[in-house]
């Protein structure tokens, strides 16, 4: 936690937006010192900077700038940037914030009949550092967690590009080879519908007509070709794909060109993104051991869990102990449950929130089942959840699991250890000093 001296700081507050930024600078007495708005580009940041700066010389009572701005998607990565390597504002150590719009949202609340204008937002954020919002959360960190933040995210964007993609064919799948997609356990010839040896049996073979009229030999060599000698059984693989062209529907020839031209698309699209997202983990894990920090070893700790979920995770958290419980960061990764209570009635099929970050509950949930593939208690609590309910099973069970992961991780970062398999105080809070 930071120790600054509040009685001698200048709190300036920043409303961003995409063209200007508002801002208003007063001392702990609130007496006002900047009131004003700057272009938000480098010409408006370094006009700010200096006026800052000309405060500081002109009040030499102050000798610490606390600046608070809202996180306002990219908008206010740059000026953040800015400030907080600012020379002309180093003599005067600026710590710069960037906070959750809900944050200064719920303190608006305390202010009755205050209006909302560019000016009075300004205000309001720059009085949420001087009465002390920001005690435990944490400076504006650099450039290098941006750029961590930056490829976690594109790396969620393009996992979400494949899902889609695969999403999206099923009807052109379903339309050209309709028994294969439906086939499931030990009658399915392919462990993976979209690898390699699929691919290459959907958008080589104009027809399912054409596999059945495709002499045994050719297609066995066709079969070890394409999965370059990784399927075990051929004869078993073969017989099945078979199988499944004889019992599929036929459609009128006019139709397969298209539908082959549509897929060979989407398996372009689907192995392209499947590659970049090969070179953004990559990324992710130069980026990530330039920087070092503590909490990768400890999360990496957990069984299951690798370079890749580690850095989502910490990226989007921060400081684990800007949180004063799992709870507070489950809810901020949107992994709760609203009661759904009127009078008498309490509902039990409550909707999971979704209202936190998107990207953090990502993480969690990828890191979630992982984790329950490695560590017999997580396994066991995702099957107990999985049984208790006939829809949704997967869905819930491992949002459940990734609440449960919640605790762990929020554990393991607030006490600074490693996992040895020992359950942690899940109550574990943070107390205001």
């Amino acid at each position: 936690m930071l120790k600054i001296n509040y009685m001698s700081t200048l709190f300036v507050g920043i409303d961003v937006s995409s063209k200007t930024n508002a801002v208003y600078a007063m001392d702990f007495e609130e007496n006002k010192y900047i009131s004003a708005s700057f272009g938000n580009n480098q010409p408006g940041a370094e006009k700010l900077a200096d006026m800052i700066a000309a405060c500081m010389q002109k009040h030499r009572n102050l000798d610490t700038v606390l600046i608070v701005l809202e996180s306002t998607s990219v908008y206010s990565v740059h000026i953040s940037n800015f400030l907080s390597t600012c020379e002309t504002l180093m003599p005067y150590k600026p710590y710069v914030f960037c906070v959750n719009p809900k944050q200064t949202a719920n303190y608006r609340r305390s202010y009755i009949g205050m209006e909302k204008t560019d000016p009075t937002d300004a205000y309001l954020i720059a009085d949420f550092g001087r009465v002390g919002r920001t005690k435990k959360l944490e400076p504006w960190r650099g450039g290098q967690f941006i750029a961590l933040k930056r490829l976690t995210r594109h790396r969620m964007h393009l996992s979400e590009c494949i899902t889609r993609e695969k999403t999206y064919m099923v009807s052109n799948l379903y339309l050209k080879f309709s028994e294969l997609q439906l086939l499931e356990g030990g009658d399915k010839p392919f462990s993976n519908l979209y690898g390699a040896a699929s691919s290459a049996v959907l958008t080589e073979y104009m027809s399912p007509q054409e596999i059945m009229d495709s002499s045994e030999e050719d297609l066995l060599q066709f079969l070890a070709e394409k999965s370059r000698n990784r399927i075990s059984d051929l004869s078993r693989t073969s017989e099945l794909l078979r199988k499944a062209a004889r019992d599929s529907y036929r459609l009128d020839k006019c139709m397969y060109e298209p539908l082959n031209i549509s897929l060979a698309s989407s398996f372009n699209c689907i192995h392209a993104f499947q590659k970049e997202l090969g070179l953004i983990e990559q990324a992710i894990e130069r980026c990530i051991n330039g920087m070092n920090p503590n909490g990768l070893i400890i999360l990496q700790s957990i069984p299951g869990i690798g370079p890749v979920w580690a850095s989502g995770i910490i990226s989007e958290i921060g400081n684990a102990a800007a949180f004063h419980s799992s709870d507070a960061l489950a809810k901020y990764a949107g992994l709760y449950w609203p009661k759904g209570d009127s009078g008498d009635f309490t509902s039990e099929d409550n909707n999971l929130s979704k209202a936190g970050n998107p990207y953090l509950r990502y993480y969690l949930g990828e890191a979630a089942n992982s984790v329950r593939k490695h560590v017999p208690e997580y396994a066991e609590f995702y099957a107990r959840k999985y049984a208790e309910v006939s829809r949704h099973q997967h869905k819930r069970a491992l949002a459940l699991t990734s609440r449960k992961l919640v605790r762990l991780v929020f554990g393991l970062l607030v006490k600074n250890q490693l996992y040895t398999g020992e359950k942690l105080d899940t109550e574990y809070n943070i107390k205001s000093n």
